[in-house]
């Protein structure tokens, strides 16, 4: 199992849009040039992002993209739906399976458990968390003065 590249590189826009937002909205390019991303596919993954109300978008000389609400207040899942869908290991776990196993196979009860799993992880974590967790893992270098 992977998760897609939209969603790795949406989740990680959002998280750089987090660690640089202010009272002004970001530029697309911006956050395009931090993450290395081409800034129309960046375009591409924030259009599901601004529907599903995670994102809005500024027209003008001083417009850009911003968070809707705090990052304390975007789960994970949120983010991830909007740019996958349902999250669903197998196919037999979605709502209009026509498996004629179901409900008779031991292995979609465990591909069950993995699911409700990863979406209590996502479920429980926000984006403010991502941010957190950036924010320790970037290490200020030590200064050294020489004379």
């Amino acid at each position: 199992m992977k998760i897609s590249t939209k969603a790795r590189y949406g989740t990680r826009a959002l998280l750089d849009l987090a660690l640089h937002c202010s009272d002004e909205p970001v530029q697309l390019k911006d956050i395009a040039r931090r993450e290395v991303l081409s800034p129309s596919y960046l375009e591409h993954l924030f259009i599901p992002l601004i529907a599903a109300g995670i994102l809005k978008s500024t027209r003008g000389a001083r417009g850009g993209i911003a968070l809707t609400r705090p990052a304390s207040e975007i789960k994970l899942k949120e983010i991830v739906e909007a740019l996958e869908g349902p999250i669903s290991l197998v196919e037999c776990l979605s709502e209009n399976s026509e498996c004629p196993r179901s409900g008779a196979c031991a292995t979609q009860d465990i591909w069950e458990e993995l699911t409700e799993a990863i979406g209590n992880i996502l479920e429980n974590s926000t984006l403010a968390d991502l941010v957190e967790k950036q924010k320790s893992k970037v290490k200020i270098p030590a200064v050294s003065y020489q004379i």
